[in-house]
């Protein structure tokens, strides 16, 4: 198996411990997002799925990534977390270990998926750090995750090509729409 993209390379965790890479995915379009399960976005966890399902065939995994960064709305364990996505979402899509997406303590798969797309502010819309910051939420830095549901698309080939900040919905149409564009890639 080729690893042509060093996100192919970065040592995970599956949500019940099990050793892994990305390069389990390799040649699939990825939806890599930073979920949390007491967020005012954790709905979006069942249009995450809706997303999965209608998609999978194709080629499409869709990757969670539980995060307590952001107002503390991850607080449980991995096998909590595993719990509350199946009973209350029926998340069927991969789920990985609790990891740091922004600040100290960083995980190296989001070092590289920040580094290659610095900003979230999709569209030429920063609405949503407007509304950060509103609620006296700041950055430290311009390209840091800005809360849960962040949103990384990643081609087959394993480059990063989208990041869609939280309150795009999985179901928005320029999600839809980028998400087909990197599945009709070959």
């Amino acid at each position: 198996m080729s690893t042509s993209s060093p996100l192919y390379e970065i040592p995970l965790r599956r949500i019940d411990g099990t050793p892994t890479t990305l390069a389990d995915f390799e040649g699939k379009v990825l939806l890599v997002v930073n979920v949390a399960s007491e967020c005012g976005l954790t709905p979006q966890y069942e249009a995450l799925e809706k997303l999965y399902e209608a998609h999978r065939e194709r080629g499409l995994e869709v990757l969670g990534f539980p995060a307590n960064e952001f107002g503390a709305q991850e607080p449980g364990s991995n096998e909590q977390i595993q719990s509350f996505c199946q009973s209350n979402y029926g998340v069927q899509f991969p789920m990985f270990e609790k990891i740091v997406v922004k600040g100290a303590g960083i995980h190296p798969l989001y070092q590289q998926l920040v580094a290659a797309w610095p900003s979230a502010e999709n569209f030429g819309d920063d609405g949503f750090a407007r509304k950060l910051a509103g609620y006296g939420i700041q950055h430290e830095s311009p390209s840091d995750v800005l809360w849960n549901f962040e949103k990384f698309l990643v081609d087959r080939s394993g480059k990063v090509v989208g990041r869609f900040s939280p309150e795009i919905k999985p179901d928005d149409p320029r999600l839809v729409q980028a998400i087909e564009a990197a599945l009709a890639a070959r």
